[in-house]
């Protein structure tokens, strides 16, 4: 009984590790293979495996399209593995290239969002840098990118989920004696290179020398990093090469892999003939023009010159050493200016007291954006400012506007954010405008609105004060579900906490009562602006107006409250939204702003139940005018709403139109 079991336990290991493949050669690659190719690759009918030809600015992939088990379980250690290939690079023009070739051990075979150039086809922009990647790679760079921190333009380097390797060295290798001799990876030549991991020590050897030499006993690239947190548990393997503006034919021989074994070894007398390589003859023109070209380049030199200088001054940024620790949400200004064509005033969404929002499209990925320019004339403050609003950038939640990076250059912060095509919720409500959305959109947006600032309140790592919430900063994706936005304002705190606010900062007719006198901002002053967007959205009015015939304020809180008194309460609709809502729905809505825009913090309802009671998952008791009134909230002039109405009616709001914001001493240090 006991070998039965011994026999049943030996093969059902056996079908298991025979169920990912362990280890695999090409001496040449077949036409009919496992060879996943993408982009410009191509398998050539003598078995040569061709990433790139001479088409420029083209990526090419080549995956083994079987997964390799790389891990006995999600959460363990890298298993050992080797590999080796055979490559040559041939460029078109000599002595100059694409941007190389890297092995690449990848999530799966395609790298659809990766781009040419100087990213190898490897990463983009946005995703190079980010550990979410799980790419690990061994890079044969033919351009010093300086970006990348590249050492030259001939080099060997490990790369981790980005193209800053963690080591390099310039091509080349030991040969028996300890001597250093130098390879040229662009020599149109075979060469052959050896990657091994080790997975008890952690340790990355990459080797390589010239074809027919043995592998090198001393390594070129040696570094020691536990792959546990950068490989999954199956993963694929294979190449990954770019073409720039110059033309170049990159080229694997043969390849062979394996785990927890040396890489098999290939016959090198079954490889593959590179094809007769030829450089690019010079044209009749460039051979005769010349010299007439010379003397134009002579004269162009001086303009090149000054156009260049110029353009540097253009793009430069301001960069200080605490950004470094902010990891990669900042962008090149150069990226920026270029998406938003140069912030032409055609491209301009909107402006405010708080800045400038211009459209733009990022030219690598096609993402379209909103770039919003602050001023920060002063420096005081700016690290926290900024720390603050990455911070915050790091949230996720389908009803927020994702805040993409920022830059900062010339006494100007940029934020760029993920662009919503339907613009802002205030233009359909006022203004009488072109589109307006019914009860239905409305109060679609209004639950959204809600769920937003319940994650920002209750439902994130820390507590987010939103400080301006308002319909001109709610944003309509393709769909019209509501995304809060501009986080311009915003303050963070531990949960359990106090904020440490100090000064004023919001928009007139959104403001708590205790806000305006003691500064002081927290989740009870964000749901008495929720309360004002509510009113907002259901009567499509503004929260404040000013009557400039009469020169009378007008509150929409203190209209909504004297209708409600009256038995008229449904008269404050919004006559845009037809007739065709639910009664009952519109009454309770109304009654929850009014409570929101109650005058005693304590009375408001938290964020959580103001969701409930939309939800439908609790019932908002019958309420009265006198129920309010009761519990210390006054409304209507004779009532005596004397709170708000003193603080709008004073000269202060006098001096602002209605939707003004107030931001004093933003970047300073009391926000």
């Amino acid at each position: 009984m006991f070998f039965k079991l011994l026999t049943i336990f030996f093969f059902s290991l056996l079908f298991q590790s025979s169920s990912k493949t362990l280890n695999f050669t090409y001496d040449g690659f077949p036409q009919r293979s496992y060879i996943s190719i993408q982009g410009i690759a191509a398998v050539t009918p003598n078995g040569l495996l061709r990433l790139t030809n001479t088409t420029v600015q083209q990526t090419g992939h080549a995956f083994y399209n079987k997964s390799i088990r790389l891990k006995n379980s999600p959460n363990g250690t890298v298993s050992s593995f080797s590999t080796t290939f055979v490559f040559a690079i041939h460029p078109r023009i000599p002595g100059l290239s694409g941007h190389g070739i890297a092995f690449v051990i990848a999530p799966n075979t395609r790298l659809p969002y990766a781009t040419p150039s100087q990213y190898m086809g490897l990463f983009n922009i946005t995703s190079n840098g980010n550990k979410t990647n799980h790419v690990f790679a061994i890079e044969l760079d033919t351009i010093r990118s300086t970006e990348f921190n590249d050492i030259n333009d001939n080099h060997v380097g490990i790369d981790i989920n980005s193209l800053t390797s963690v080591k390099s060295s310039p091509a080349g290798w030991w040969d028996k004696k300890g001597q250093f001799n130098n390879l040229t990876l662009i020599g149109s030549k075979p060469m052959q290179v050896w990657i091994d991991y080790n997975g008890r020590t952690h340790k990355i050897n990459v080797m390589m020398g010239p074809l027919n030499e043995e592998k090198p006993k001393k390594p070129l690239v040696s570094v020691v990093r536990d792959l546990s947190f950068v490989i999954l548990q199956d993963m694929f393997v294979g190449f990954s090469s770019a073409t720039g503006t110059v033309p170049a034919e990159h080229y694997v021989l043969g390849w062979s892999f394996g785990v927890n074994r040396e890489a098999p070894p290939l016959d090198l007398s079954k490889l593959p003939k590179l094809p007769l390589l030829h450089p690019t003859r010079i044209s009749y023109f460039c051979r005769f023009g010349i010299p007439s070209i010379s003397i134009i380049l002579i004269f162009s030199c001086i303009f090149l010159v000054w156009f260049i200088a110029r353009r540097r001054r253009m793009f430069q940024e301001e960069l200080d050493d605490w950004e470094t620790e902010l990891g990669n949400n900042r962008l090149r200004f150069k990226d920026l200016y270029y998406a938003t064509k140069g912030f032409k005033e055609k491209d301009l969404l909107g402006s405010g007291g708080f800045g400038r929002v211009y459209k733009g499209v990022m030219l690598e990925t096609n993402l379209e954006i909103a770039v919003k320019k602050v001023s920060h004339d002063s420096r005081q403050g700016l690290k926290e400012f900024v720390s603050e609003i990455v911070s915050i950038g790091r949230m996720r939640h389908p009803n927020l506007v994702p805040l993409l990076g920022y830059c900062r250059r010339r006494g100007e912060l940029l934020l760029v954010y993920e662009y919503m095509p339907n613009g802002s919720l205030d233009k359909y409500l006022y203004n009488t405008p072109e589109v307006t959305l019914d009860w239905k959109q409305r109060s679609k947006v209004i639950l959204d609105v809600a769920s937003g600032l319940f994650y920002l309140h209750e439902d994130w790592e820390q507590v987010v004060i939103h400080r301006d919430v308002k319909a001109s900063n709610v944003l309509l994706d393709g769909e019209l579900n509501g995304r809060l936005g501009d986080f311009g304002l915003a303050r963070s705190y531990d949960h359990g906490a106090d904020p440490q606010t100090t000064n004023v900062v919001g928009t007139l007719g959104y403001l708590a009562p205790e806000h305006t006198r003691t500064g002081r901002a927290t989740t009870a002053t964000d749901v008495f602006a929720f309360g004002a967007f509510l009113l907002e959205v259901v009567c499509g009015r503004r929260p404040i107006e000013i009557q400039h015939e009469s020169d009378e304020v007008f509150l929409l809180v203190d209209w909504v409250f004297r209708l409600w008194n009256s038995g008229n309460i449904l008269d404050a609709v919004d006559p845009n939204i037809g007739s065709q809502y639910n009664e009952r729905e519109v009454e309770m809505i109304l009654k929850i702003g009014l409570l929101c825009s109650h005058s005693d913090p304590r009375a408001r309802p938290s964020m959580r139940q103001v969701l409930h009671y939309l939800r439908g998952d609790a019932k908002l008791s019958d309420l009265s005018p006198l129920d309010l009134s009761r519990s210390g909230m006054m409304f209507g002039v004779q009532d005596g709403f004397s709170e708000l109405r003193m603080l709008y009616a004073s000269s202060v709001c006098k001096r602002f139109t209605s939707g003004s914001s107030i931001a004093d001493s933003l970047l300073s240090g009391g926000r």
